[in-house]
């Protein structure tokens, strides 16, 4: 009788044994991204909407070779989305493991799809896209004038893999069963699709200077560790997104947006001056975003989140309204309130402090405290790439403590609703109604205001002036009519 086997390896739809090299791996995780893509429909269009595509049926190829001039090229797939008489088409580079794309290729592969009528060129490689629409890598302006040029991680694609099982967006049990097999074999290291892991080959001489002050914000250096800083983000975000099943996004002004060469810019001046790199996470329904600074001359990576304080109630009702939702959070958790018409903000505390004695965080018994900052610290890794005692591990490790310990239990203040007002007592006086300056026992209507009439002094008779007799009747207040529920 057979005996199971614990060390059995279950078959794989996408095999990782028998990869021999670089080309060996780039066609087959080229070949499987592709199959997927054009057999899982909600991951395709999910994927393809990102590089500009329309909705409609998707197929997909691989190596297909075309001529330029006189120089033959097999780009590694082609891409074709058919809606109706419409028709989009896009090449497709892949690069595995660390290897980077090259502009050369890049350039070559945007002139081919122009010559042949292609809407773009789509990139892929452990690199990251730290903005929609920007290329991680420098290419010719003039080319993109007719093919649009996109890139897409294996961070990206493995992100977008795990948030449509999460969510349970792919209607079809099978084609979700090879949507699970894509996602085994790209969490497997053999497949090279590596998500980001590295600060690059400079990162230990920026900070080495930075820690020096002798840091220039021109140098060629100083560039590349702040558009990998920028990366990080991302990539964080990317991390947090797969745990949480949403979409967590890195936070940029519209500048940054439309400019990103101006925020590279202006972060590597902020780090040749302060040896300080920054940039914000935001989290959906979350109380506020993730604020992520690191200082290398400190050595320290710190996260913190700024909620707006109540604007109801003492000072004490509002900072104790902040440590009953932080019952949770770390002991070390460091708390600043602001306060309004303060040019500083206020004294900082540990949260275990605090619990003792929270009117330490404010000066003034009777400020007006407007917000409150908190945030955790650790010390920042030295090494480049992931792994323990790495500058991307520490980073990633403590933007996951934040948000699990400190934001996820922050809620919003939000005024109480009005509440009804106590009805009137049985016993209370009764009110009299205003008077119309007429007495009591007597109403002036419509048709007899302004004419002088006698008063009786108790109801009765009284002739009117038309000649009919016209009864009186003393007036009496109605009951009141009011009823609560």
């Amino acid at each position: 009788m057979a005996v199971a086997d614990e060390t059995w390896q279950p078959a794989r739809l996408f095999p990782i044994t028998g990869i021999g090299g670089a080309d060996e791996q780039e066609r087959r995780g080229c070949s499987a991204f592709l199959a997927v893509l054009q057999s899982v429909r909600e991951f395709g269009r999910a994927l393809t909407a990102r590089c500009g595509a329309p909705a409609g049926t998707i197929e997909t190829f691989i190596e297909v070779p075309f001529t330029l001039g006189e120089a033959k090229f097999r780009p590694d797939g082609l891409i074709r989305v058919t809606r109706g008489q419409r028709s989009w088409t896009a090449l497709v580079e892949v690069k595995t493991g660390r290897n980077d794309l090259q502009a050369d290729q890049i350039n070559s592969y945007l002139d081919i799809a122009r010559e042949q009528g292609f809407d773009a060129v789509i990139t892929i490689s452990h690199e990251v896209a730290t903005t929609p629409g920007v290329h991680p890598v420098a290419v010719d302006k003039r080319k993109l004038r007719k093919v649009d040029l996109y890139h897409l991680s294996w961070s990206r694609i493995h992100t977008e893999a795990l948030l449509e099982q999460t969510n349970q967006a792919v209607a079809d049990p099978d084609q979700a069963w090879i949507l699970a097999e894509f996602v085994r074999y790209l969490e497997n290291p053999k497949s090279g699709a590596w998500d980001f892991d590295d600060m690059g080959p400079d990162w230990v001489s920026v900070r080495n200077a930075a820690g020096l002050q002798t840091l220039r914000a021109s140098d060629k250096e100083t560039l590349g560790v702040v558009a990998r800083f920028d990366q990080l983000l991302a990539f964080s975000g990317m991390e947090l997104s797969r745990r949480l099943g949403a979409n967590v996004q890195q936070r940029l002004s519209r500048k940054e947006r439309t400019d990103p060469a101006t925020r590279v810019q202006d972060q590597a001046i902020k780090l040749a001056k302060t040896g300080q790199l920054n940039g914000s996470l935001v989290v959906p329904n979350t109380a506020a975003p993730i604020d992520i600074l690191v200082d290398l001359r400190a050595n320290r990576v710190d996260c913190s989140a700024t909620v707006q304080a109540p604007s109801e109630g003492r000072t004490a009702t509002r900072i104790n309204w902040l440590l009953r939702q932080l019952k949770d959070a770390p002991k070390d958790l460091m708390i600043t309130a602001s306060a309004a018409r303060a040019r500083d903000s206020g004294p900082s505390h540990p949260l275990h402090t605090l619990a003792e004695n929270p009117m330490l965080l404010v000066e003034n018994p009777q400020a007006d405290i407007k917000s409150f900052t908190l945030t955790l610290c650790r010390a920042a890794g030295g090494k480049r790439g992931q792994g323990k005692g790495s500058f991307v591990s520490s980073v990633t490790d403590l933007v996951d403590r934040f948000y699990a310990e400190v934001l996820l239990n922050l809620k919003v203040w939000s005024a109480p609703p009005p509440r009804p007002k106590s009805p009137p007592r049985e016993d209370a006086q009764e009110v009299e109604p205003p008077s119309s300056g007429q007495p009591e026992e007597f109403e002036e209507d419509s048709d007899t205001a302004g004419v002088s009439e006698p008063e009786p002094a108790s109801g009765g008779t009284q002739v009117a002036p038309d000649g009919e007799p016209r009864t009186l009747v003393r007036w009496t207040p109605p009951e009141s009519s009011t009823s609560w529920s």
